[in-house]
């Protein structure tokens, strides 16, 4: 039985989107739309200490500003914390999940003291995973992951399920991670290769307070929701490997990825308070039009292009006819590969 696409928005209201963000929803809704896709939204609030009471509201009105429509009510991950709760305890009956007390520090001056223990705690049969692992040498691949931090080197692993737990509040839940290469193809990056028990390691399925962390909660959901397309920044490469992970854990299929080349500062460093204010409500209080904003984001996408229309031909252009001719022509072996700069101060340049 074949299923209809579902893509989705995830904005984190954790503070306020910003032109980067802009430019990803904006691809996102136009690869959806193109498809005849549902695209849900979805409100990744279960960051509790950052998320900012505001901020949800506000990224469901720039998105609006933006002319971008979403399909049914927003899903919030904090009402959906029983989900992540069932999944949970299924990982630790499984053994696939164990506490772990580390701080930090702790795994900072474990992993770059001498040991013999192995990066990755995970055993595995021989003919598992066979939905995520492929033929490394089959083809060379465009990019290969690298470690984005100190690499947990297993110190709490020998747990196992009925062993006693820590004390509350002292520990996260660790996913044991299938240690062997993994191959992913991204409709952008290209052919991506990883090798996780060097570059990712066994990683938080949990905060220490007990909530749901990151990659876990995007599975859940997506799975839930039955997502089979994800487009978000190219800085998420790797998380893309540790939640395939899990997928081949619960025997769900994953979606298709598409990482976007990220915004960036004229320095070359992603988008932040040292690149000026390039917030969406920013633009929207200074007047800037948001067909300039869609404009921008169309030439950073597909600017490089021939057929791209000049603009003379689109500078009368409406917020419905940008969305109308981006989705029409849209592809994603289209898509710019480059990252975008935006220079400082960004609202002159828009106006």
């Amino acid at each position: 039985m074949t299923f209809p696409p579902v893509c989705r928005l995830a904005p984190s209201p954790t503070g306020a989107q910003h032109l980067g963000n802009a430019r990803t929803f904006l691809i996102a809704y136009w690869s959806a739309r193109s498809q005849n896709a549902k695209l849900i939204l979805r409100i990744e609030d279960i960051d509790s200490p950052r998320v900012k009471p505001w901020a949800m509201q506000q990224a469901i009105d720039d998105l609006a500003w933006l002319g971008i429509e979403h399909d049914g009510d927003p899903i919030v991950q904090t009402q959906r914390v029983g989900h992540y709760e069932a999944v949970l305890q299924q990982m630790l009956k499984d053994d696939r999940v164990y506490p772990c007390v580390c701080s930090r520090k702790d795994i900072d001056e474990a992993a770059s003291a001498p040991h013999e223990h192995s990066m990755s705690s995970m055993d595995v049969p021989h003919d598992s995973h066979q939905n995520i692992v492929e033929d490394s040498q089959s083809n060379q691949p465009d990019m290969f992951v690298q470690a984005e931090t100190t690499i947990y080197p297993g110190t709490c692993a020998n747990w196992r399920a009925g062993d006693a737990m820590p004390p509350l509040g002292s520990y996260c839940l660790r996913f044991r991670t299938d240690p062997r290469p993994m191959i992913l193809h991204d409709q952008i990056v290209g052919r991506v290769q990883c090798d996780p028990g060097i570059v990712l390691g066994d990683f938080p399925v949990t905060r220490k307070t007990g909530v749901a962390a990151y990659q876990l909660a995007v599975v859940v959901d997506d799975i839930d929701a039955g997502v089979t397309e994800v487009v978000r920044g190219d800085d998420l490469v790797a998380s893309a490997f540790r939640q395939r992970q899990i997928y081949d854990y619960l025997g769900e299929t994953p979606p298709a990825y598409a990482h976007v080349p990220l915004v960036v500062g004229d320095d070359g460093r992603r988008l932040a308070k040292r690149h000026g204010d390039t917030r969406l409500s920013q633009y929207r209080d200074q007047g800037v039009a948001p067909e300039s904003i869609v404009a921008w984001a169309a030439s950073t996408t597909f600017g490089h292009r021939d057929d791209f229309p000049q603009s003379q031909v689109t500078r009368d252009w409406s917020l419905a006819r940008w969305h109308h001719e981006m989705i029409h022509q849209f592809e994603w072996s289209a898509v710019s590969r480059q990252r975008t700069i935006v220079p400082h101060p960004s609202v002159n340049w828009f106006q």
